[in-house]
C-alpha cells in the first residue's frame, strides 16, 4: 500500500471513529506538568475524541536533562509524564488504546514490562514496542501512546 493511500485509511479512520464525517478538526493541548516541547512538535492533538500524545522521553521538567539511568527508571518517568498528560485533559491511563514503545535495546524488554504492567493493570492498550537505533538525548525509551475520551 503506498504511503498516500495510507495516510489516506488513517484519516478516514479517524474521522469515523471521532463521529465526524467530514473529518475532525484539530485541537493542541499543553500542560506545565511535563517538560515543554523541545521541538517543532505539540504535547497534545486532539481530533474529535481522540488525543495524540507526542512521544515522551525521561527528562527533567525543565527538559534540558536525562534522568534515570536504568530501564526501570526511565519507564516509570515516562509513564508519569504520559499520566500527567492525559490528567490534564481529564483522562487516565484506562483512556490510552494503542502504545507505541521505542527502545534503545530489547534486552531490556522484560525489565520495561515489569514496569509498564504496573501501570496498565487491566485492559492494557494494544501495544507496539520496537528497538531503535538511536533515541532522542540517547535515552533508553521513549513512549508515544493514542487516548480515546
Amino acid at each position: 500500500m503506498s504511503n498516500l493511500i495510507r495516510a489516506a485509511a488513517v484519516a478516514a479512520a479517524v474521522a469515523v471513529m471521532s463521529g465526524c464525517a467530514a473529518g475532525p478538526s484539530k485541537v493542541i493541548h499543553t500542560t506545565n506538568e511535563v517538560y515543554p516541547a523541545i521541538g517543532p512538535y505539540s504535547q497534545i492533538v486532539q481530533a474529535g475524541n481522540m488525543y495524540f500524545l507526542a512521544g515522551v522521553i525521561p527528562l527533567n521538567k525543565a527538559g534540558n536533562a536525562v534522568q534515570g539511568t536504568t530501564i526501570e527508571e526511565q519507564t516509570r518517568l515516562v509513564l508519569d509524564y504520559i499520566s500527567a498528560k492525559l490528567k490534564s485533559q481529564g483522562m487516565t491511563l484506562d483512556n490510552v488504546v494503542m502504545s507505541n514503545v521505542y527502545m534503545k535495546n530489547l534486552n531490556d524488554f522484560a525489565a520495561m514490562n515489569r514496569v509498564y504492567a504496573e501501570y496498565f493493570k487491566s485492559a492494557p492498550p494494544a501495544r507496539a514496542t520496537i528497538e531503535a537505533a538511536r533515541l532522542p538525548r540517547d535515552v533508553l525509551i521513549e513512549i508515544a501512546v493514542i487516548a480515546a475520551k
